[in-house]
C-alpha cells in the first residue's frame, strides 16, 4: 500500500464529478473510488477574484452531495475555470463561439485554475492550483479542424491539453500540467495525507 492507500483503507471515496479526465487522473493516483454527481449552479458572486470561482463553486458542489455521506466518506469536488485578461472563457455554446474562445488563446498566454473541495461529513476545506498556459498562434485550419475532430464543448476554454490541440499547440506550461487537465493531483495527494479524519 501507498501513504494515502494506508490513511484512507477505512474510508469509501467518492468524486463527485462526471469528469472523464478527472475519473482518470484520480485513478491515477491508485485510489479506488465512486462516481457521484447532483447537478449544481455554476453560478457565484460577481465580486469574486477570478481565481477564487473555482473554490467557490467547487465547495457548492461539495454541499449539494454533503447530505448524502455517511461515516467514513470522504469526498472530493472540483471546478475548472479559463481565464485570460479577466475574462473567463467558459464551455463553448456552439462551433462559432468554440472558434472565437480558441481565437483569443492563440499565441497568447491565458490562465487555468482548478478549486478542488475535500473532505467528510463532518469538515472539509478548499484548496486551488493555478497554472499559466502559453498557445503559439493558431491558423483558421487548426482551430476547425481541432473543433471538427475533437467537439471541445464539454470543456472549459474550447481545449483539452491532452488533445492535439495541446500536442501541437502548447509551448510553455508554468504550473501544473494535470491542473490545466482538471485536477492538481500532486497537492490533491498531499492536500489528502495532510487532512485530519
Amino acid at each position: 500500500m501507498n501513504r494515502l492507500q494506508e490513511k484512507y483503507k477505512d474510508y469509501h471515496i467518492i468524486l463527485g464529478s462526471q469528469s472523464p479526465r478527472r475519473r482518470e487522473l484520480l485513478a491515477g493516483l491508485d485510489m479506488e473510488f465512486e462516481v457521484r454527481v447532483k447537478h449544481t449552479s455554476e453560478q457565484y458572486p460577481e465580486q469574486l477574484a477570478p481565481e477564487k470561482i473555482p473554490e467557490y463553486i467547487a465547495e457548492q458542489k461539495f454541499f449539494a452531495l454533503k447530505s448524502e455521506l455517511q461515516k467514513h466518506n470522504f469526498l472530493i469536488t472540483a471546478d475548472t475555470i479559463v481565464v485570460k485578461d479577466d475574462l473567463i472563457l467558459q464551455k463553448p455554446t456552439d462551433t462559432e463561439n468554440a472558434k472565437n474562445i480558441l481565437t483569443t488563446l492563440s499565441g497568447a498566454t491565458h490562465m487555468v485554475v482548478t478549486g478542488v473541495c475535500i473532505g467528510t461529513a463532518h469538515r472539509h476545506e478548499v484548496f486551488s492550483a493555478l497554472s499559466l498556459v502559453s498557445f503559439t498562434p493558431l491558423s483558421e485550419e487548426d482551430i476547425n479542424y481541432y473543433i471538427e475532430k475533437y467537439q471541445p464543448f464539454d470543456k472549459a476554454g474550447a481545449y483539452g491539453v491532452q488533445e492535439w490541440i495541446g500536442y501541437m499547440g502548447i509551448h510553455h506550461i508554468n504550473g501544473s500540467y494535470y491542473n490545466v487537465m482538471g485536477l492538481p493531483v500532486q497537492m490533491l495527494y498531499e492536500r489528502m495525507l495532510a487532512f485530519e479524519l
